[in-house]
């Protein structure tokens, strides 16, 4: 349901949901959607996570509400872009068509108000970029589940004193040496491929790390993630972008004007 105080936005930017995952904070997610109207909304890729309902089936009703949310956007005349990523992949075959009223695409290009080109991407494409083997990604991806159990735990015992949300994954990821580098790496890739494209901009997701800035003259977008930091990218009606932290409190993380794109650059 709709809440009537909502802000309009050009065009909003999530991913890495993670619906079907026990870790998913879907609450915080349907209170934003219902908080907001848009153009444009982009679903950029692990919106549901196949991966984890092969191995677990985890489906909490307020996971059926964040899509009925997004169903009901598409009602309301929104148009509704959704980017699959890796883990639900399965999607891709249905590259260039509509499902319900949601287009599918492999990529796609947003034209900003200041008629800036951006690259919507899930970001999946760069993970050779971090140079870790695959056996590396596994023994990350078991100490990741780890992480997200004590995030868990940590804020359950948060609320019993009153606390606020707070992630406790991203501080311990921020103090990890190879994490850093492997996003580093990661943003680095993102960007090139920007570059060659001819973009002035990428938004991506992907890796859980919620950023915004320039670099080489190319905005660097990541919309994070609503495992961890229940974060969004959203355009502004003047074309200014914005990450929000959208969970037991409001805040936006960066801005940036476009219009000073070329002057930042130069």
């Amino acid at each position: 349901m709709q809440n009537s105080n909502t802000t309009y936005y050009r065009a909003v930017f999530i991913s890495d949901v993670h619906l079907g995952y026990k870790d998913c904070k879907a609450a915080y997610l349907l209170d934003f959607l219902n908080s907001i109207k848009c153009e444009t909304l982009y679903l950029v890729g692990d919106i549901v996570d196949l991966w984890s309902m092969k191995r677990r089936f985890y489906w909490h009703p307020s996971h059926y509400q964040v899509l009925e949310a997004v169903k009901e956007k598409v009602e309301q005349g929104t148009r509704v872009i959704y980017v699959p990523g890796n883990h639900d992949e399965t999607l891709r075959r249905y590259d260039q068509d509509t499902l319900m009223g949601v287009e599918v695409h492999r990529q796609f290009e947003h034209i900003t108000t200041q008629n800036k080109r951006f690259l919507i991407l899930h970001g999946d494409d760069f993970d050779s970029a971090t140079r870790y083997s695959k056996l590396i990604s596994i023994i990350g991806d078991t100490a990741y589940d780890f992480l997200l159990f004590l995030n868990r735990w940590h804020n359950r015992a948060r609320r019993l004193y009153g606390g606020r949300y707070w992630s406790l994954a991203s501080w311990i990821k921020a103090r990890v040496h190879k994490a850093q580098e492997a996003i580093q790496a990661f943003e680095n890739a993102a960007i090139h491929e920007a570059k060659k494209g001819g973009y002035d901009g990428i938004v991506c997701g992907h890796i859980h790390q919620p950023q915004l800035r320039i670099c080489e003259g190319i905005v660097y977008c990541n919309d994070g993630d609503w495992i961890e930091n229940c974060t969004a990218l959203v355009e502004n009606k003047d074309g200014r972008m914005e990450l929000l932290h959208w969970s037991d409190t409001q805040q936006v993380l960066a801005t940036n004007n476009l219009r000073h794109l070329n002057d930042k650059a130069a």
